[in-house]
């Protein structure tokens, strides 16, 4: 029976190459996984360039906790990716969520459908004798067009490694898969990848046992319900009993004390240092906050304070204040004037906004506007370092990727507000953000706090 064709195909199917966002990371246990669609990670996979990519798993994440060289290979992998729901789950712990679960049963037959539509050809490297032979062949039934430059077994072929490069190099193979298990073919490629020429080395455990029949997998209704491990359980008891069994519980545990350890005591810090400088805040700019009010009422009749509804941490709609810089029919004006924007993307921004107040027009470019959100970081809707809090009309409009900036709490300023604000456009903003996400500290929080002040100072994007 040949390959299937699915959504990923009919993706790839459409013509012209699709062009596909650079591939995200979300570290996981201190270690960097990707981010993205597996139509992303196929695209990036198949460019031209050398990459090492392994999958990581439970069963991974309890081997590199104690084996040091296994963790020194996945430290100088080019690319990894997240391999099963256990590794969701320890994301899910630090509050992240991954895109999608990048397992190798799932992404490589559509790579190498891929591969086969670009001319590449494939070398087998890995199992015991007939395996990767047998693997071979069964590739060759599902995906027809696909060329197999070569296969050798990992026991008695794999013994001289000279040879074994020798064979791999002179196939000319474009793609090498390993199939040694964890750690093996990790340290393997770690070891001798460099002298390979092919393009593209993907250490991929036993799927070679599966395509060639040597394990059975699970009917794709039990895959969708992310219970393939039962089905592998009770094809190969002794090999897995330990591994999904005990070591599903050793994984849990290393992930939920790595999510205190980590996350828990950065979120306590953060809050503390929120809690510090918003209440400083209005104590120390009360008289200031005061003549603010005054000057808004002076110049045109109406509340001083503006509220207005936002997205959160997670997606959850929160009121925002902000002092009124705009007169009151503003937000009935505002579709009138979308056309006008001066800022490429979703969110609205016009340098010459006629709905902006005399006074709004001073209180933008110091920035003083948004003095009033330091109640919203008090009351703990906020942060004083964060993404820009969005509007619900931008976040309906939002890419899957963009959401991931709606994983931390937004903030009065951050890598965003003090690069240019309006003069950056969305896409670059999102950008901004994610990565604050993966990276944020406490440390980070203190420079962007400190650049704030110049950022202000120049008013660069603040209009």
């Amino acid at each position: 029976m040949q390959y299937q064709s699915s959504s990923l195909d009919n993706f790839f199917a459409q013509g012209a190459k699709p062009v596909f966002p650079k591939l995200d990371q979300c570290s996981v246990m201190n270690v960097d996984l990707v981010d993205a669609t597996p139509e992303a990670v196929i695209n990036n996979l198949l460019q031209p360039g050398r990459n090492r990519v392994f999958f990581y798993n439970a069963h991974c994440a309890n081997l590199r906790a104690t084996d040091a060289g296994y963790a020194q290979a996945l430290a100088r992998a080019d690319v990894i990716l997240p391999d099963g729901i256990g590794i969701e789950l320890a994301a899910r712990m630090r509050g992240d969520t991954l895109t999608s679960n990048l397992n190798g049963t799932d992404v490589l037959p559509p790579l190498l459908a891929e591969a086969a539509l670009q001319g590449k050809t494939v070398f087998l490297f890995g199992g015991k004798p007939g395996t990767a032979q047998n693997a071979a062949a069964h590739l060759k039934s599902i995906i027809p067009e696909l060329q197999i430059a070569g296969t050798r077994d990992g026991y008695g072929e794999a013994q001289n490694t000279e040879a074994a490069i020798d064979a791999i190099n002179a196939s000319r193979a474009d793609i090498l898969l390993v199939a040694m298990g964890v750690p093996m073919q990790e340290l393997w490629l770690d070891r001798h990848g460099h002298r390979v020429d092919a393009d593209l080395m993907m250490g991929v455990g036993g799927l070679f046992d599966f395509w060639a029949g040597n394990v059975k997998r699970a009917p794709l209704w039990l895959r969708q319900l992310k219970s393939e491990w039962v089905w592998r359980l009770a094809m190969e008891p002794r090999r897995l009993a330990q591994r999904y069994l005990l070591g599903n519980f050793a994984f849990m545990w290393r992930a939920s004390r790595h999510a205190v350890s980590s996350s828990s005591q950065y979120a306590i810090h953060k809050r503390l240092l929120d809690i510090v400088l918003s209440l400083g805040g209005l104590v120390v700019l009360s008289p200031i906050l005061l003549l603010i009010c005054a000057a808004i009422r002076l110049e045109s009749p109406g509340a001083a304070i503006f509220s207005q509804k936002r997205v959160g941490r997670n997606g959850k709609l929160f009121t925002l204040y902000k002092f009124r810089s705009m007169h009151l029919d503003a937000g009935e004006r505002r579709q009138e004037l979308l056309a006008a924007s001066d800022r490429g993307g979703i969110c609205f921004k016009a340098r010459k906004d006629p709905r902006v107040t005399r006074v709004g027009r001073i209180l933008r470019r110091l920035s003083l506007d948004e003095l009033p959100q330091l109640v919203n970081i008090l009351s703990g809707k906020m942060s004083i370092v964060g993404p820009r809090p969005a509007l619900p009309e931008e976040v309906a409009a939002y890419s899957q990727r963009a959401h991931r900036r709606l994983s931390v709490k937004p903030g009065l300023t951050g890598i965003w507000q003090v690069s240019g604000r309006a003069d950056i456009n969305f896409d670059r903003m999102v950008d901004m953000d994610i990565a604050y996400a993966r990276s944020r500290s406490i440390l980070l929080d203190i420079f962007l706090i400190a650049m704030t002040f110049q950022a202000v100072f120049k008013g660069r994007g603040a209009y």
